[in-house]
């Protein structure tokens, strides 16, 4: 069994914050990830707040969960009535980039701690 603390320090959110990449497609919550980094030197200690908070009581909000799927063409297709003439996009909510990249770290880091990857 893994022992993982919910606790997410300000630091590691601060941390995440800046590996958002700037020119992605807004989410519906409308925030770009640039926006997001110039606000963290004064939200990082809320957000690591309310991350910690959301970890410890296992709730995520029903807004995190949410996302835009959008449709693209995937250029030079002969045929675009196949499926495969396509890919999906999911425009996905800031913050939960944030925590999704949180979560995934632990699970790597664990991985690597229980030699699952071998």
């Amino acid at each position: 069994m893994l022992n993982i603390s919910p606790t997410i320090l300000i630091e590691e959110i601060s941390k995440l914050i800046r590996s958002l990449l700037n020119k992605k497609a807004l989410g519906l919550d409308s925030i770009p990830n640039k926006v997001l980094k110039v606000a963290a030197l004064v939200i990082a200690k809320d957000l690591a707040e309310v991350a910690s908070y959301c970890f410890a009581s296992r709730i995520i909000l029903k807004s995190l969960k949410k996302s835009i799927t959008v449709v693209l063409y995937k250029e030079g297709k002969k045929d675009y009535s196949l499926l495969g003439s396509y890919r999906l996009i999911a425009l996905k909510n800031t913050l939960a980039k944030v925590l999704e990249k949180h979560i995934a770290n632990i699970i790597s880091k664990a991985a690597e701690e229980h030699r699952l990857l071998l």
